[in-house]
């Protein structure tokens, strides 16, 4: 099934119509735009510090100067290997105008991950921050990898308070001692320059701003290429569907901005409104919510464990929500006991809404006012066309009355996957993003995920393939077979699980293969439990059987 345009343009809930155009735009123009317009505007509120728009953008110059200097070119790709704290703001923007492509890599990436992230991409410079649970691994990764250079702040340089404050503000932020050696730069010695760069020619349609690594359906990292116009037309397609665009707008950034939800949603989203954001370098409920109270934030974007951490926390019925407007919710289903328990203690809309990597963020939201449909994601943003195909033949549409193959078009879709095109092929077809959901449309153009095609287990947000877990637990001498499955949890909405059968004459207890493994993994991707099995389902040609595994655990 397609939604027609006559849904779109006669049921459409959100402001404005859902058929207009967006003119080409750069990253660098979109945020020349906001400064030009009120450049003392508070751009950003980090632990009570303040950056205007003025104070980034001559941040953003001079990290632009000092990528020149340090010879990077235009189209040569840069990583940001931080949390959020405002040395981002400069590199993710100032490397964007001076041409070079993003690369972002989350700060949880244990030393295999980000160097194989940092090898596919071609990652020649890399920013992070002289923190315990940071610098170390990017140290490692530079001695190991193609990596040639690391530019290293401290979080002290961006704090209105004392360093002691460094040991609060972020787990693992404990300062360690930058190595003085010739390819690690101090942060302030790149930004030591007058911001007058050599000027470069964007092409918003064709030039890569960023490559954002996703896990596909196979669960191999596979770097989706995000134009600028990508960018900047998801940004301004999440703007147009508030129906209150000259509202005051201070946006809470808890989420990560290495992850796409909050590329997206907080910091594109309120660059181009010309908004404020609050900068937490890690979740914290606690913070959070002094955070609200103390600057009066009107928008809260989030996965749905953090409103669960939110309503648990024995502060929230003591704390004033007046200000905020409403919260999105994305990354994983949002449960219906969660959405009417917010609302009714915060007074606050939450919507939900979805999207993925590969579309630069959004595809589909609730409207912000009028029917919110309970387990939908809501109607397309404009611009953007959704259509059902069948399961099994992406040429054929989904049969009358059943759900589909998510296919999605619109211009905030990915160039496609860096130097993968045999994923382009599998992913991109007839114009349109084969998403791997499988959901249904009803009348009135609201859309429903019934079910996933793909494998991967979702905690709080972020992707966990189980095919990179079990990889792992094969190097383990004890472990015969072994299969990966997510189960629910009532935090993080899925945990993954490992069940495994062990060698002839091998001896293992699940809790000493728990310890083995969990400290290899991502925080996000440790296992709640593996379990030792006598035998695993298998199909009839003797595969490990996954479907029936996850049958056989009521899961």
């Amino acid at each position: 099934m397609v939604a027609t345009p006559d849904i779109w343009r006669n049921e459409y809930r959100h402001p404005g119509s859902w058929d207009r155009s967006f003119a080409p735009l750069s990253v660098s123009q979109m945020f020349a735009q906001s400064a030009a317009k009120n450049p003392d505007a508070y751009l950003a509120d980090f632990m009570g510090r303040k950056f205007s728009y003025a104070d980034v953008r001559l941040g953003m110059n001079r990290v632009a100067k000092g990528l020149q200097t340090l010879g990077i070119k235009k189209g040569d790709r840069v990583g940001i290997f931080l949390p959020n704290v405002p040395h981002y703001l400069a590199a993710y923007y100032g490397a964007m105008k001076m041409g070079a492509t993003v690369v972002n890599f989350s700060p949880l990436y244990s030393v295999e991950e980000l160097m194989h992230q940092v090898e596919d991409s071609g990652t020649r410079l890399l920013f992070t921050l002289s923190a315990k649970a940071l610098l170390p691994t990017a140290l490692e990764v530079l001695d190991k990898s193609s990596l040639e250079k690391l530019v290293v702040g401290t979080v002290v340089e961006a704090l209105p308070l004392a360093k002691s404050l460094m040991f609060r503000v972020f787990k693992g932020g404990e300062s360690v001692d930058m190595p003085k050696r010739r390819d690690v730069i101090p942060f302030n010695e790149v930004v030591d320059n007058d911001g007058v760069m050599e000027r470069v020619g964007i092409d918003p349609r064709k030039d890569i701003a960023l490559i954002q690594y996703t896990g596909g359906t196979t669960g191999t990292p596979k770097g989706a290429m995000l134009t600028h116009q990508n960018i900047t037309v998801n940004a301004r397609q999440i703007n147009a569907i508030d129906p209150e665009p000259e509202a005051e707008d201070r946006i809470m950034g808890v989420l990560p901005f290495f992850h796409v939800f909050a590329n997206a949603t907080v910091l594109n989203r309120t660059v181009e409104r010309g908004g404020e954001i609050v900068m937490l370098p890690r979740w914290n409920a606690a913070q959070a919510l002094k955070a609200i109270e103390r600057t009066k934030a009107t928008a809260l974007p989030g996965v749905p464990t953090m409103y669960t951490a939110l309503l648990d926390h024995p502060r929230t019925p003591k704390t004033d929500f007046s200000s905020l407007r409403v919260c999105i919710s994305g990354g994983a289903p949002l449960p219906v006991e969660t959405k009417h328990k917010f609302e009714a203690l915060t007074g606050a809309k939450l919507v939900e809404g979805y999207g993925l990597t590969e579309s630069a963020g959004v595809v589909s939201c609730n409207p912000y006012d009028g029917e919110n449909r309970e387990g939908s994601i809501g109607q397309p943003i404009p611009s953007t066309i959704v259509k059902l195909v069948d399961k099994e033949d992406p040429n054929e549409p989904a049969p009358e009355g059943e759900p589909g193959e998510i296919c999605i078009a619109g211009p905030q879709i990915m160039y496609g996957y860096w130097n993968r095109p045999d994923a382009d092929d599998q992913i991109l077809h007839d114009g349109f993003l084969r998403t791997g959901d499988v959901g249904t449309i009803d009348g009135d153009g609201y859309i429903y995920i019934v079910d996933r095609l793909k494998d991967m287990i979702a905690v709080s947000g972020f992707k966990v393939f189980p095919s990179q877990l079990e990889e792992i637990l094969y190097k383990h001498k004890a472990i015969k077979e072994a299969l990966v499955i997510g189960v629910p949890d009532d935090y993080t909405g899925e945990k993954p699980k490992a069940y495994v059968t062990l060698e002839k004459g091998e001896e293992a207890t699940g809790d000493a293969l728990k310890k083995w493994l969990n400290p290899q993994l991502g925080k996000h991707e440790r296992v709640a439990d593996v379990v030792i099995r006598d035998e695993m389902p298998k199909t009839m040609i003797g595969k490990l059987d996954r479907k029936a595994l996850r049958a056989e655990e009521g899961v």
